[in-house]
Order: C-alpha cells, then sequence, then structure tokens
C-alpha cells in the first residue's frame, strides 16, 4: 500500500509514519488510517493535552476503513437516509418533550390547564424548528412521538438518544451551540444562529450508524476499522488505538533514536556518574546499567549478529561522534543515525516504559525484604 503523503507541523512525517507502523504491529492500512487521520484533526488539536486521539477510533463489523472527515453517531438510521448540500443541524443537549409538571397538580384545574399551556407552547416550538428550516435534529435523550411524527413529515431527520460525548463531538464538528429544551422558546432568528452545518449527513441501517461529515465548526476526525468477525474487529481497534496514542505522544513530546540507542546512551552516562556512588549503590547502578544494554542485546541477537561485539562498537562510535542516536542498523549490520534514518520511538513511550521498569523493580526488592526478614525472625 502506498504510503498516505501528509504534513504535520514541521515534524518529519515519515518518522510518524514509522511510529504508527511500529505500534500499529506493522499493518500499512492501519498506519495510513492513522495518518490520514491525524491530518485531519491537524497538529494545533493533537498537541492539546486534553484531546485524546486514541478515542477517535471506532471498529464497526462488517464496514469498510476508512478515515472519516467527521464524527460517527452510534445509532440506526431514522429517515431520510441521505442528506446533502448545507445540512442545517440542531443538537439537542436535553430531552425533546414538553416540560412536565408534578402528578399532583395535574389533578387539580389550574394544573391541567398549565399542563395545556405547556403542551401547546411546545408544539409551537416544533414549529418553530421546522420553519427555522432546520435538516437534522440529534437529541441527547428521547423525543415526544408526535413531535417526531410532525418533524419527519416536514423531511427533518430526528435522532434520538445520542450518546452524550458524540454529542458534544457533534455540536463541536458542525459549529452548532447545544441547546436545551427551554431554548426552544427562542425566536426563529435567534434558533437559526444556534445551528451547525455540515456537508453530508449519510445513515447506514445494516451497520447502525449515522456519519456527519464536512462540519464548518472544529475540524474533527474519525478512523473506522472494518473488520469481518467481532473477534478481529476487537483486536484492530486496540492495535488502531495503540497507534493514535502513539502518534500523538511522539507529537507532544518528541522523539527519540530506537534500535536500543536511547538506552545505550542512558547507560554511558550513568556509567560515568557511577564514580560519585560507592558500597551497595555502586552494584544497584550496575544492575541498572545491565538492563539498560538488554534491549540493543536482544535486538542484535534477534537480527543475527554477535551482540557483544556491537555493543562495543556502538559504545565506541557514541562516544567519539557525541551522538546517542547511534546504533545498529540491522538491515546493513553497520552503526548508522537511526533518527535519521527514521528508527524511532516516541519519548513520553519510553520513559513511561522506563519508570514502569523501575516501580516493578522496586516493588520486587521490597517483597523480598518482607521476606527475608519473616525467614529471619522464624529462626
Amino acid at each position: 500500500m502506498e504510503r498516505e503523503a501528509i504534513q504535520i507541523g514541521s515534524m518529519d512525517t515519515g518518522q510518524l509514519y514509522n511510529i504508527a507502523y511500529v505500534a500499529g504491529r506493522e499493518d500499512e492500512a492501519i498506519a495510513n488510517l492513522i495518518m490520514q487521520g491525524a491530518n485531519l484533526i491537524g497538529q494545533e488539536k493533537l498537541l492539546d493535552s486534553n484531546f485524546r486521539f486514541s478515542k477517535r477510533i471506532k471498529a464497526v463489523e462488517g464496514a469498510e476503513s476508512e478515515a472519516l472527515n467527521g464524527v460517527l453517531i452510534s445509532k440506526e438510521r431514522q429517515m431520510p437516509l441521505e442528506l446533502h448540500d448545507n445540512v442545517k443541524i440542531a443538537v439537542i443537549d436535553d430531552v425533546l418533550e414538553a416540560e412536565e409538571i408534578d402528578s399532583g397538580a395535574l389533578a387539580t384545574e389550574s394544573g391541567f390547564q398549565q399542563y395545556l399551556v405547556l403542551k401547546e407552547e411546545f408544539n409551537a416550538n416544533i414549529q418553530k424548528l421546522i420553519e427555522a428550516g432546520v435538516n437534522a435534529v440529534f437529541v441527547d435523550r428521547g423525543v415526544d412521538d408526535l413531535a417526531v411524527e410532525k418533524l419527519e413529515e416536514a423531511g427533518i431527520l430526528v435522532v434520538a438518544r445520542v450518546p452524550h460525548q458524540e454529542l458534544v463531538d457533534l455540536a463541536e464538528h458542525c459549529g452548532a451551540k447545544l441547546l436545551k429544551r427551554t431554548g426552544l422558546r427562542k425566536s426563529v432568528e435567534e434558533l437559526q444562529k444556534h445551528f451547525g452545518t455540515v456537508a453530508h449527513i449519510i445513515g447506514n441501517e445494516k451497520l447502525a450508524h449515522i456519519k456527519v461529515l464536512g462540519g464548518t465548526g472544529k475540524a474533527m476526525a474519525t478512523i473506522l476499522v472494518g473488520a469481518t468477525t467481532g473477534e478481529v474487529m476487537g483486536e484492530k481497534e486496540r492495535i488502531a488505538r495503540d497507534a493514535a496514542a502513539s502518534v500523538q505522544s511522539a507529537l507532544q513530546k518528541g522523539l527519540v533514536a530506537g534500535g536500543g540507542a536511547a538506552e545505550l546512551a542512558v547507560a554511558r552516562q550513568l556509567e560515568q556518574n557511577k564514580n560519585a556512588l560507592s558500597g551497595m549503590a555502586v552494584f544497584g547502578a550496575d544492575c541498572v546499567i545491565a538492563a539498560l544494554k538488554k534491549p540493543f542485546m536482544q535486538i542484535i541477537t534477534n537480527a543475527g549478529f554477535n551482540p557483544l561485539e556491537k555493543l562495543g562498537d556502538v559504545h565506541k562510535a557514541q562516544e567519539l561522534q557525541n551522538n546517542h542516536h547511534l546504533s545498529i542498523n540491522c538491515d546493513t549490520g553497520r552503526i548508522d543515525d537511526l533518527y535519521i534514518a527514521g528508527i524511532v520511538d516516541p519519548l513520553y513511550v519510553k520513559l513511561h516504559g522506563l519508570k514502569t521498569a523501575g516501580e516493578v523493580a522496586e516493588a520486587i526488592l521490597r517483597i523480598n525484604i518482607i521476606v527475608k526478614k519473616k525467614e529471619y525472625q522464624s529462626t
């Protein structure tokens, strides 16, 4: 499959693709989907610490994999099947029913009259939606049956009980302002200011979702991962989310050279600092240094080279050239700048792995001390 030609800020897109490819278990189709989605969302959104790119992944059994410029609503379609060209959307963050009154009050004459007034007001509000020229109404909760009938008679798509996060994403993408049912009391002109606009709405009854595409609001992308079976679907979704998270992490925190190069550079620095230590601290430093060399040693062994020989070569090259990106290119067996070669890892993922390893080692040592202490006390 041809690599997607995109540009995200100033970062080397070849390196980003490699991140997606490796984290995506070397699945070219998933790597390309992730890169397409990243391009649609844009660097500004991806750099937002509150945004989770991995949450934009949705796996659907029987669907075709694609990167959508829009949002996916997990609902069976209503009517009509498709809407195109300047589609006006109202987003109701509420129930679309007449306001209720207390059951006790309803039993009284004044309460019943109030109920009739509220019902009439609600019907008038529905009529205002129609007059305002809305084409689709997405609602957080339930919708009154008569309101559905009236709206659909006017050719308006009604989608009820939309998951809240999808509703928020939809409003953001189409540029709509969230409305409460009391907000429908506004004039027709005011209501129109709350509508959003999209290019297409496409429902798929078989796959039980609605695509809302080409919004005039903020950039939003959904990575639709298709699969033939439920088991495969779940696995592909996990892989795609790993790839998306890795790409976003790389953009936010940067990259380091892969192939064990970064770990070897840290090991070299630790060896230099070890002279300032004494006692058991020296033994601890030696253990950490040995552990940091393990990724490189295993990679070289897997590639069929002599790990001890290559370790000495890389240590010397990093020191002489003062370049911690140097390691063995397993395709050639020669020392190479792996950062330039595109063999990279997200810095944050690397740091998280090292931190986790340290925490696990600390936990094991504490358990060992407790066990030894109990053995000593029992004797």
